[in-house]
C-alpha cells in the first residue's frame, strides 16, 4: 500500500509491501513489535531499532509521534485520500472576500454600502425586489467595498456582481 506521509511539512512517499518499505524510492526491510501492557512499538529499519510512541490526530491520517524522544507531527494518508484532500484543501483556500452576486433576477431597491466602507459578516450590503418579495443580500465574510456596480431602480440577472469586496488591510 502506497502512502504520502507529511512529518512537519516536509512529504514522502512510503510504499509499505510485507516487510519491506520503500521511502522515496529507498527499500528497507521493516518490522513494528508492540511492548506489551505499554503504548511503546519498536521498529526496526534495516539495522536500526527505533522507539515509538504513536497518538492519533484530530483528523484522520493526523498522528502526534514520539520517536526516540523527539516529537514529531505527522499526517499519513493513502495515494487517495491525500490527491483529495489536497483538492478540498485547494477549493477551500481562501482568496479574499467573495463578492456579492444576484442570487436571482431582480430589481435593485436599495444599496446599503459605498466603496471604502468595512463591512462584516451578516451585514446588509443590497436589498433586491424580486417576485415581489424585498430579499436583503448580506456580507458572507468581513472585508472592504472596492466597488458597487448595484444601482437602485435597475434590473439585474442572477449572477450578476453587485458588489465586490477585498480583504480587510492589516493593521
Amino acid at each position: 500500500m502506497k502512502y504520502v506521509v507529511e512529518v512537519n511539512g516536509e512529504r514522502v512517499t512510503v510504499d509499505l509491501d510485507g516487510a519491506y518499505a520503500t521511502v522515496n524510492g529507498e527499500r528497507f526491510a521493516v518490522e513494528l513489535t508492540p511492548v506489551v501492557g505499554t503504548p511503546v512499538r519498536l521498529v526496526r529499519v534495516g539495522e536500526q531499532v527505533h522507539r515509538i510512541i504513536a497518538r492519533r490526530g484530530a483528523q484522520r491520517g493526523a498522528w502526534a509521534l514520539d520517536v526516540d524522544g523527539e516529537r514529531y507531527t505527522v499526517d499519513a494518508l493513502d495515494e487517495r485520500m491525500r490527491t483529495l484532500r489536497d483538492l478540498t484543501d485547494a477549493l477551500n483556500a481562501s482568496t479574499g472576500p467573495a463578492p456579492l452576486v444576484a442570487p436571482m433576477p431582480g430589481l435593485v431597491v436599495r444599496v446599503s454600502v459605498a466603496v471604502g466602507d468595512t463591512v462584516s459578516p451578516g451585514q446588509g450590503l443590497v436589498v433586491v425586489e424580486a417576485m415581489k418579495m424585498e430579499n436583503e443580500l448580506r456580507a458572507t465574510t468581513a472585508g472592504v467595498v472596492t466597488a458597487v456596480r448595484a444601482v437602485p431602480g435597475t434590473a439585474v440577472d442572477k449572477g450578476a456582481v453587485l458588489v465586490e469586496l477585498a480583504p480587510i488591510p492589516a493593521a
